[in-house]
C-alpha cells in the first residue's frame, strides 16, 4: 500500500521533471529526476537491468528530507526514470530513509536496506538524529516496508558504538547463501568502524564482529562502507568525514579511502595490508559497487564534495547533483586501479587523432573541440632537449572560461584547476596529486560531459574528478607547454 508522502512525491517529480530540458542535464551521467540528489544507494542487477537508488529531495535543490529516487539502465550510461521508491513515512524513518542497499531474494523480489532517521527530543531541548536499520520488498518499482522494521537498532551495537551515526548498509549475499551487510559506525573514541552483520534470511540480523576499525587515523566518521574480493585481495571503500591531508594521499574535509588487505572469514576482521584514496580530485563521495552479469566490480560515487554545495546557486536550479561515470575495478601493483567502463566505447564517433605533435609554448590542434568528449593524450619529453617544465590541456574552454589538468614533471605533480569555470563562489578549485610517472611520461584519459570532468591517469592508476557549470558554448580544447614536448592525442565526441 503506497503511503500519501509517497504518493505526492510521485505526483510531484512526474510533474517537475517535465521541466528540464534534456540540453540542461549531464549526457550519461544520472542526476536526480528533479531536485536534489546525494549518495547512490541499491546499486544492483535486477530483472534484467542496472538498477541504482539514489538520496534524492524531490521538492528543492538542496538536501532535505531524505526519499529515495530511482532509475534503470542497461547499460549503465543512458538511464530511465521509475517512480521514488521510499519516502520517510512510518515513525522509524520519519526524518529521512537514508542509505542503504539492494539484493535479490530467492523467491524472485528485491530487499532493500536502508537506514530509517528519527530526530529525537533531548531532555535539554534540543535533537539528536537515531539511526537504525530498515527493510523494504518490491518488484522493481514499487516497495513495501517491513512490519518489523527496523531490523537493527542500538541493541545490536558493539558495547560504545553511537546509535547516532550508525548507518549506510551495504548488503550482498556470500557463495554460502548467507547474507551480509557492511555498516558505517562511530566507535567509543569518536572514530570510524565498520561493522559486519550476518542474516539466515535477509530479515533477522545479527552483529558478526567490527570488520575494521579507524582508531582516528583517517578522518572521524566513516560513511557508505563496501566490502568485497577483487583479483585475490579483499577491498573496503568508505568515506571518511573530517579529513586532515597526508601530503598528497588524502585531502582536508570529506573524502574517499580504500583499504586492501585480507580477511579472516572465521572471526570477521579485515586484516589491512595498504590505505589509498580512490579519487584524487575535487568532487567524488559516497562510492558503491556492484557485480555485472559477466563479472566485472563496477564502482560509482555521488559527483560532489559537501565543500562544495554552493557551485550552483540552488535555489534557482531545477536540480543537483549527480553521480559519477561507472569504473571498472582491478588491483595492479596492489593499488586499486580504475578505467571507464567499456560500454563508454560504443558512444564513440567523429575520430580526431594527432601523433608526435612536438611544440613548446600553446597549441590549438584542428578539430579539437567538444563538451562530451573522451580524449586520451600521452605527453613524452622530446629527445636532446631539456626535461619540460610543466604541460597543461585546457577544456571548457573560450575567451572567458577554462579548466585545466597540469602537470610539472620535476615535482611529478598533477593538477586540476577549476577557478575560471564560470563559479561566483569562493569554493574548492584546486587539487594537486602526486602522480607515478617514469621519465617525465604521462598518460590522460579525460571524459567531459556537460557538467563535469574525470581524468584517469596512467590506464587508471588514479582519479581526478570534479564538477563545472561553465557555459556550454566554452568548448575549446588546447595544449601549453613550459619546454617542449611531444605529444599524441586521440579524441572521440560522445554521442
Amino acid at each position: 500500500m503506497t503511503s500519501q508522502t509517497l504518493r505526492e512525491a510521485r505526483k510531484y517529480e512526474e510533474t517537475f521533471e517535465k521541466m528540464i530540458a534534456e540540453e540542461e542535464r549531464p549526457a550519461f551521467h544520472l542526476s536526480p529526476r528533479t531536485g536534489w540528489m546525494n549518495d547512490p544507494n541499491g546499486f544492483s542487477w535486477y530483472q534484467g537491468k542496472y538498477h541504482l537508488f539514489y538520496q534524492y529531495n524531490p521538492y528543492n535543490s538542496y538536501w532535505g528530507p531524505m526519499h529515495w529516487g530511482h532509475a534503470v539502465s542497461e547499460d549503465l550510461l543512458h538511464w530511465e526514470y521509475l517512480p521514488a521508491a521510499l519516502a520517510p513515512d512510518e515513525i522509524y524513518d520519519r526524518d529521512g530513509c537514508f542509505s542503504g542497499g539492494a539484493v535479490t531474494l530467492p523467491d524472485g523480489r528485491q530487499l532493500l536496506m536502508y537506514t530509517g532517521v528519527v530526530n529525537e527530543r533531548q531532555p535539554n531541548g534540543g535533537h539528536t538524529e537515531v539511526q537504525t536499520q530498515c527493510l523494504a520488498v518490491g518488484d522493481g518499482t514499487d516497495y513495501e516496508k517491513y512490519e518489523n522494521n527496523p531490523v537493527l537498532d542500538e541493541k545490536d551495537l558493539p558495547e560504545g558504538s553511537s546509535r547516532n551515526d550508525f548507518r549506510d548498509p551495504k548488503i550482498w549475499q556470500d557463495e554460502d547463501g548467507t547474507y551480509c551487510c557492511v555498516i558505517g559506525n562511530r566507535a567509543a573514541d569518536e572514530s570510524g568502524q565498520v561493522l559486519l552483520y550476518t542474516s539466515q534470511d535477509g530479515f533477522r540480523w545479527e552483529f558478526k564482529s567490527i570488520l575494521a576499525s579507524n582508531h582516528n587515523r583517517i578522518g572521524k566518521m566513516w560513511e557508505c562502507p563496501d566490502f568485497f574480493r577483487l583479483d585475490g585481495k579483499w577491498v573496503i571503500l568508505t568515506s571518511p568525514q573530517d579529513m586532515l591531508s597526508q601530503g598528497f594521499e588524502y585531502h582536508n574535509g570529506n573524502g574517499t579511502l580504500c583499504l586492501i588487505g585480507d580477511y579472516d572469514k572465521e572471526t570477521g576482521k579485515f586484516i589491512e595490508e595498504s590505505d589509498q584514496s580512490i579519487d584524487y580530485g575535487i568532487d567524488f563521495y559516497a562510492t558503491q559497487t556492484l557485480l555485472t552479469p559477466d563479472g566485472r566490480r563496477v564502482m560509482i560515487g555521488w559527483m560532489q564534495n559537501w565543500d562544495t554545495c554552493n557551485h550552483r546557486r540552488k535555489h534557482e536550479e531545477a536540480w543537483f547533483g549527480q553521480v559519477s561515470l561507472p569504473r571498472e575495478l582491478s588491483i595492479q601493483n596492489g593499488r586499486l586501479c580504475q578505467k571507464p567502463i567499456r560500454e563508454l566505447e560504443a558512444m564513440r564517433c567523429n575520430r580526431v587523432a594527432f601523433e608526435n605533435l612536438t611544440f613548446s609554448g600553446n597549441i590549438y590542434p584542428e578539430g579539437l573541440r567538444g563538451r562530451r568528449v573522451d580524449m586520451e593524450i600521452v605527453v613524452r619529453p622530446v629527445e636532446g632537449c631539456d626535461m619540460y617544465r610543466k604541460f597543461a590541456v585546457r577544456f571548457a574552454q573560450n575567451d572567458q572560461y577554462q579548466t585545466s589538468f597540469s602537470y610539472r614533471p620535476g615535482e611529478s605533480v598533477l593538477k586540476v584547476d577549476r577557478k575560471f569555470s564560470g563559479s561566483r563562489r569562493a569554493i574548492i578549485h584546486q587539487r594537486r596529486s602526486k602522480v607515478l610517472c617514469k621519465d617525465g611520461v604521462l598518460k590522460l584519459r579525460i571524459i567531459l560531459d556537460r557538467f563535469s570532468v574525470e581524468a584517469f591517469i596512467n590506464d587508471g592508476e588514479q582519479v581526478m574528478t570534479a564538477v563545472l557549470y561553465t557555459d556550454q558554448e566554452a568548448d575549446g580544447i588546447y595544449f601549453s607547454a613550459d619546454g617542449t614536448v611531444s605529444i599524441d592525442v586521440v579524441k572521440y565526441d560522445l554521442l
